[in-house]
């Protein structure tokens, strides 16, 4: 919502801005109650970026094509995991940088990075089409025009916040389970990001602290490919849901093989086969959201609700995995396949209702219905519609 009322142009460069100042904060902190107010502030700033880039780009793309555009940024969560732990490496062969040493070094480096493009990123990116110094003025009326052509009832692609259309993105039934849906993946996601590391200590037990942060990198490689894969083939298919189905067996499969075999190495590949499943919903979730609502502010508050939902289960996850379950950790990996199979039972329920409302309001009368409303009330009916359709 604060990225509609500020414009993308200016949250996200400055979020984003924020985000390198309190990295670079970090590499001084001396003692636990500093690194925690650091690490608070730096997730205030960190916690507006998923939506504000998904909201962004929803004022670019059809619906059909956010998925595959949305997933080129979330890849690059699996790709700075991967490519992250190689930046560290590298890092820590330094003796030093400036005054600070070893870990810190890591913070600094990567901040003074985040802030150079975020400033960069103050000129270049514009609040929306017909702002953007770089299109002709036809241009700018096609893509205004493309997105609006798929708004049932819309008179203008950005409108202004509007309570009643904020509440109806929040508690909009496709926004409501396809949230549920990815706080359930983002547990899997996180609790990924802190078993991974402990296979392969396990797996190469001599091995330097640079070596094992290289065997992290392969699963988020591959992680990073099905990121890509599933929205571009959803974009082909103009399907977002199927993807749900189709990427839960793969998370249920690697966590039935964590906790049947104890062999270190099935564990380690275990990590790729959840990695290719769990991945891909951090663009699918959203960019479902975003095309089941009608208005600029329901998108607003629908994206907004899905990416905290997801965050929560990013909290949850930090509790599954509980120092006295190690090494085998069955507590956390029972719930990641729970979490799993309900993200299934949930995708396959949501489409049968979906299917269900769009025959029911294929029956209705659009003219009937919307008989002695005005354009404004026509427009606050959002989903409600009786001519939008949900979009599997």
């Amino acid at each position: 919502m604060a990225c509609k009322w500020i414009g993308p142009g200016w949250y996200i460069p400055a979020i984003s801005l924020g985000f390198g100042i309190t990295s670079v904060a970090t590499a001084f902190v001396n003692n636990i109650h500093e690194i925690c107010g650091v690490r608070f502030v730096l997730g205030i700033f960190e916690a507006g970026m998923l939506p504000g880039i998904a909201y962004y780009m929803s004022r670019w793309y059809r619906r059909s094509e956010l998925t595959f555009r949305l997933s080129l940024y979330i890849v690059m969560a699996p790709l700075a995991g991967a490519f992250g732990g190689l930046l560290a490496s590298a890092i820590l062969k330094l003796s030093n940088f400036g005054s600070l040493h070893e870990w810190r070094m890591i913070f600094a480096i990567e901040g003074i990075i985040t802030c150079g493009v975020s400033l960069i990123s103050f000129v270049t990116l514009t609040d929306r089409p017909a702002t953007a110094f770089w299109l002709t003025q036809e241009e700018k009326d096609l893509a205004i025009a493309r997105v609006k052509s798929e708004r049932v009832g819309a008179t203008e692609v950005l409108d202004k916040l509007d309570t009643r259309k904020t509440l109806l993105g929040i508690f909009g039934p496709v926004t409501m389970v396809t949230a549920f849906i990815f706080l359930l993946n983002n547990i899997t996601v996180q609790g990924l990001a802190f078993f991974a590391p402990t296979i392969v200590k396990t797996i190469y037990p001599d091995d330097s602290v640079v070596s094992q942060q290289l065997h992290t990198v392969p699963p988020y490689v591959v992680g990073g490919f099905f990121t890509v894969l599933f929205p571009f083939l959803s974009w082909k298919f103009n399907r977002r849901l199927i993807f749900f189905i189709l990427s839960a067996p793969l998370v249920m499969i690697g966590y039935i093989m964590f906790l049947a075999s104890d062999d270190s190495k099935v564990r380690y590949g275990a990590t790729f086969v959840i990695a290719s499943g769990a991945f891909s919903l951090g663009a699918l979730s959203n960019a479902s959201v975003s095309a089941n609502v009608v208005s600029d502010t329901a998108r607003s508050s629908a994206i907004g609700t899905n990416v905290m939902f997801g965050n929560i289960g990013g909290l949850i996850s930090t509790w599954s995995f509980l120092p006295f379950d190690s090494p085998d950790y069955h507590i956390g990996n029972g719930l990641n396949l729970a979490t799993s199979s309900t993200i299934l039972i949930c995708s396959i329920a949501l489409v049968f209702w979906m299917h269900l409302d769009n025959k029911k309001r294929d029956k209705e009368n659009v003219e009937v219905k919307l008989a002695g409303l005005s354009q404004t009330q026509i427009q606050n009916l959002d989903w409600r519609h009786p001519g939008f359709r949900w979009k599997t």
